[in-house]
This record gives structure tokens, sequence and C-alpha cells, in this order.
């Protein structure tokens, strides 16, 4: 698969790719460099971080939908 870069240096990716990653706008990705290359992978989340979001998760009141909370406002200081 071949991508473009731009004059300002920037790449887009197919959306096919993206969501193979699981990756959403705003969402980092790690490029790591490989004796064979580069390697494209999601940021994962750093469980230490999630600590603030603890006080709006509650016990015995349903499952916790991870769709509906991307599209909910959030704290702009978790994100990496």
């Amino acid at each position: 698969m071949l991508v473009k870069v731009t004059s300002k240096r920037q790449v887009t990716f197919p959306a096919r790719v993206l969501d193979a990653l699981g990756a959403r706008p705003g969402d980092r990705l790690l490029l790591e460099e490989t004796p064979d290359g580069f390697l494209l992978c999601p940021r994962r989340i750093d469980a230490g971080r999630l600590a603030p979001l603890r006080k709006k998760l509650q016990r015995g009141h349903g499952s916790f939908d991870i769709h509906a909370f991307r599209e909910q406002p959030h704290d702009p200081s978790l994100r990496d």
C-alpha cells in the first residue's frame, strides 16, 4: 500500500488502515523503528492516567460503553 507525503510532510492513511488500528480523530499512533523498517501501532492507554475517571464509574450501574464514552466531552489533560 502506498501513501503520499505532502509538502508539509503529512501523510493520510486509508480509512481501512485506521479502522484496523482502532484509531479515531485525536488518537496518537506510535511509529517504532525496527530492523525490518518501521512499525505503526496504536498508542496504548496508560492505566495510571485513568485514576481521575474512577469517580465516574460506579459499580452496579450497568456496563461501561467505551463507544459512548469516547463521544462524551472529556478533560483534555487525560490526553497524551
